[in-house]
């Protein structure tokens, strides 16, 4: 079932449950979804909602640190909450091991020695992988064996 389906079936679940607070997040993700549809006038791909929902997570988490910092815990569990249901709909995470070893095939592949050539693996692993990379975490290893 693709992803978009799978989270319009959810919105229907939880306006017959009831339950408005998970209703309220992914009603928040099913807009931004048919947002950048309409923007880009095409039908999105797992990848591309796979994209969307990180991002929302990645503002969710930068939002739970500024309420933590400013004590205000009734927020902060807000934001927990919606990172909780918007990862649910995320790919398995991989794990370091197999980071490490995907990003030296990919170096091996593309022939990449210096930082320099950091965006030939890049592209690389992209074109592979798709949105199922963290790609800030993958960069930073990419850089750092590039470096060395």
């Amino acid at each position: 079932m693709k992803l978009k389906n799978r989270i319009t079936d959810d919105v229907k679940t939880a306006m017959k449950q009831r339950d408005v607070k998970l209703l309220g997040i992914l009603r928040m993700a099913t807009a931004a979804i048919k947002q950048v549809e309409v923007d880009t006038k095409k039908q999105l791909s797992d990848d591309d909602v796979v994209k969307i929902i990180r991002k929302m997570v990645k503002q969710r988490n930068e939002s739970l640190a500024q309420y933590l910092k400013a004590r205000r815990q009734d927020l902060a569990d807000t934001e927990s909450f919606e990172i909780d249901v918007l990862t649910t709909y995320m790919p398995d995470p991989i794990s370091e091991a197999d980071l490490v070893k995907i990003v030296d095939e990919a170096i091996q592949t593309t022939a990449a020695e210096s930082p320099q050539q950091m965006g030939l693996v890049i592209k690389e692993l992209k074109a592979k992988f798709g949105a199922e990379l963290d790609m800030a975490k993958t960069s930073q290893l990419i850089k750092n064996k590039l470096s060395n």
